[in-house]
């Protein structure tokens, strides 16, 4: 039976090997790190349902992360927390500090129960300082998706 530093430094070695044949791609994605959202709870995944369009105050929509440092790229993740199958708009933008804003995704997403998506990377802009990651889920063009419910996590990646 082989030693326990031996198996450690198995492990180790198969790790660098999967980092070497897939290019660091793998180390590079261990090495993102979650967005906090704006204003929620503390979790990093914020879990919503879709409101209905309102005439007076805001709707839900918008789900804001703070970046808090310079990131090479960005990832965001949306997960079906619904028992259903939905279709739903969904919009990421980029929030810089000098006020101006870049739209990275406008489409309309499909998912089934518990199917996720992964949107991005996303490079950052240069010359720009990037101070929030936006996502929007909802529409008043498409009432149908109100009452969809879903998860979304963002990520900054050196």
């Amino acid at each position: 039976m082989p030693s326990r530093s031996h198996s450690c430094k198995a492990a180790v070695f198969a790790v660098s090997l999967l980092l070497s044949t897939t290019g660091g791609k793998a180390q590079a994605q261990a090495q993102c790190r979650f967005l906090m959202p704006i204003g929620g709870s503390g979790e990093l995944v914020v879990q919503k349902r879709i409101s209905a369009d309102r005439l007076v105050g805001s709707t839900n929509w918008n789900t804001d992360f703070t970046v808090d440092r310079g990131f090479s790229s960005y990832r965001v993740k949306l997960q079906s927390a619904s028992t259903g199958r939905g279709t739903f708009p969904v919009a990421v933008f980029l929030r810089f500090t000098d006020g101006s804003n870049l739209q990275l995704v406008n489409q309309n997403l499909t998912l089934a129960p518990q199917e996720q998506r992964n949107l991005g990377p996303f490079p950052s802009v240069p010359g720009k300082r990037t101070s929030q990651v936006n996502v929007r889920v909802g529409a008043s063009n498409m009432p149908g998706s109100t009452g969809f419910s879903y998860r979304v996590s963002a990520q900054g990646c050196p």
